[in-house]
């Protein structure tokens, strides 16, 4: 069972939020170099990832994941970096498919699911979240910055549908001057077909991506756009505090999603927790530090001490970057030496 003997008392952070969904990630490398996540700049030849021995071990993200959901986790979502880049992410797969009730999900950039999709469906996922920022080859290019070609990625969320792993959602980060040409391409690519992209709104994560407010393209704008060829209506959300707002094709021929963290911040029902890859428990993605739950594993705590460690760090998160930030629109917040991205998933 899920947290066995752990307390089941609500886990209620200062704003009264739930911990409901758990992101993982499992690498901090990448095989990509995305100009809004990783850029070469700050990424490139002699950056130092990692050790193997810094690493939590699959044995201990199991562990970890099941202590989280003895306190309250129902979603987990595996990230990197690049999850797939780290060797037999299956077995972390089969090994977290045995936590009972636990939405298991993944998302990856795709590169190298066309081999992967039906190993990671046999281990027990059940869904995959693919990005795709543009079906230009030039525009794909220069943002992944690795020269890697779209209908590779399309190849692999092929092979993800024919393995059964639905719904496969894709996600397109939305940057102003790069690829904004893209959204109505990729919106009559994908309706029909039963996947869902959702447009993300370009968003001040980390230290490295150059970030100001002039390259937002809103979601307000994202939708008009669709909207005037493509006639949308608001869908109510699947469930309280779904990140994404749902919009559906009036002809009946699928939907989309927005995620409006600048424009419009869901912080008052963000119920998520992060675990960096080296066991960081991080309480928002715009955070400055983590906490360091890998310490308590490797020094013989019981699973009851560390979920008690984790009690007192969520009851005392209080964390609202986005809506802080959307107040100070003008001139921006104080610069923060806010945790990469790729160090914590998306």
């Amino acid at each position: 069972m899920p947290g066995a003997g752990i307390s089941s008392e609500a886990l209620l952070d200062k704003l009264g939020r739930p911990v409901r969904d758990l992101r993982i990630s499992v690498t901090d490398r990448c095989n990509f170099r995305c100009v809004y996540c990783m850029p070469k700049e700050v990424f490139g030849p002699g950056y130092q990832f990692l050790k193997m021995k810094s690493l939590l071990s699959y044995e201990e993200m199991e562990r970890l994941a099941r202590i989280f959901a003895g306190l309250g986790v129902t979603k987990l979502r595996l990230t990197g970096g690049e999850p797939l880049v780290r060797r037999h992410i299956e077995r972390l797969i089969r090994m977290l498919a045995g936590i009972p009730d636990l939405d298991l999900a993944l998302t990856t950039n795709g590169s190298l699911l066309t081999d992967k999709a039906q190993p990671l469906a046999d281990a027990g996922l059940k869904r995959i979240t693919i990005s795709l920022d543009s079906l230009d080859d030039d525009v794909f290019k220069a943002m992944n910055d690795a020269e890697f070609p779209v209908y590779k990625v399309l190849a692999g969320i092929d092979a993800a549908a024919a393995a059964g792993l639905d719904p496969i959602k894709i996600n397109m980060v939305v940057k102003r001057g790069l690829n904004e040409a893209s959204i109505l391409p990729m919106a009559r690519y994908f309706q029909g077909t039963g996947q869902v992209v959702r447009f993300i709104e370009y968003m001040d994560v980390g230290n490295a991506n150059g970030w100001r407010m002039d390259d937002v393209v809103t979601s307000a704008e994202i939708v008009a756009m669709i909207d005037a060829e493509l006639p949308l209506e608001p869908v109510e959300p699947n469930y309280p505090g779904e990140v994404a707002n749902r919009w559906r094709y009036r002809d009946g021929s699928g939907e989309i999603g927005v995620i409006s963290s600048v424009s419009q911040p869901f912080c008052g029902t963000c119920t998520r927790a992060r675990l960096s890859s080296e066991g960081r428990l991080y309480t928002c993605l715009f955070a400055t530090q983590g906490h360091d739950l890998r310490g308590y594993l490797r020094t013989g705590k019981t699973d009851e001490e560390v979920a008690e460690v984790i009690r007192g760090i969520w009851r005392q998160r209080a964390d609202r970057y986005s809506e802080i930030r959307s107040s100070h629109t003008v001139g921006g917040l104080p610069k923060l030496p806010k945790v990469e991205m790729s160090h914590i998933g998306g």
